[in-house]
């Protein structure tokens, strides 16, 4: 009886060394783990997007278990993706990601103002992300009133005023555009000002793109298709692939 209680408190203790052998593995493989950088995230994105349109999304790290981890271990977001407050563009759900994969900041016209900067750089400085997505949309409210012009109450010219100089940008390059043409070329350049003007307006992210460490793209997804277009052709291969 004695030699059988000792031969089974040695299993017990081997199959202990086994697990911990095993986590702790696995702990210095997730610590050691390279850094992903703005491309990698980048394929991640856009593998994501292809999975939203061909209507097979996989919804990783959506669970309750992610919360939990990313509650206990902290978040470590791959991109920051700057979008507009429409609720046609649920930022997670059109790039397929989950709990912990994107910081997301919105607001109406995807503006790049103080507080969305601020966030953004938090983002950055604290947490190592590496990729800025600016995303606009199709037929986007916000740009609309910037073409239209006129009065608007409360707090809305301060937000429109900050989308007027694309809205004058577009209809400059090409002023007999109809007004479906104007519309999207206003919504592009709108993008590519807001990019311009968070650089221009935050000496940390300026310094940080400069360095090399961090990568400002931008995009357009269409509320009809649910496809993301990438503003700079050169950032969009012809099979992405990504996890």
């Amino acid at each position: 009886m004695i030699h059988s209680t000792r031969g089974f408190r040695r299993r017990i203790l081997l199959a202990l060394a086994i697990a911990l052998t095993v986590v702790s593995g696995r702990l210095r493989a997730r610590d050691e783990a390279p850094p992903v950088t703005a491309d990698l995230a980048l394929s991640y994105l856009q593998a994501g997007n292809a999975r939203f349109v061909a209507e097979k999304p996989e919804h990783p790290n959506s669970d309750l278990n992610r919360v939990r981890e990313t509650g206990k271990n902290g978040q470590r977001p791959f991109a920051v993706v700057l979008g507009c407050a429409d609720s046609r563009v649920p930022v997670e759900t059109i790039f397929d990601r989950g709990v912990g994969d994107l910081f997301v900041v919105r607001v109406a016209g995807n503006v790049a103002g103080t507080n969305e900067l601020a966030s953004i750089e938090f983002a950055v400085d604290t947490m190592g992300t590496p990729l800025i997505v600016v995303l606009g949309h199709t037929n986007c409210g916000a740009v609309k009133a910037a073409i239209a012009g006129g009065e608007l109450p409360g707090n809305l010219p301060a937000l429109i005023d900050e989308i007027r100089p694309a809205a004058r940008a577009a209809l400059a390059k090409d002023p007999h555009a109809n007004a479906t043409t104007l519309l999207r070329a206003a919504i592009d350049e709108n993008v590519r000002q807001q990019i311009d003007a968070a650089q221009r307006k935050s000496e940390p992210l300026r310094k940080q793109v400069a360095a090399g460490r961090v990568k400002f793209v931008g995009a357009v997804y269409d509320i009809d298709t649910g496809r993301v277009e990438w503003l700079d052709a050169n950032n969009s291969p012809d099979a992405p692939r990504g996890k």
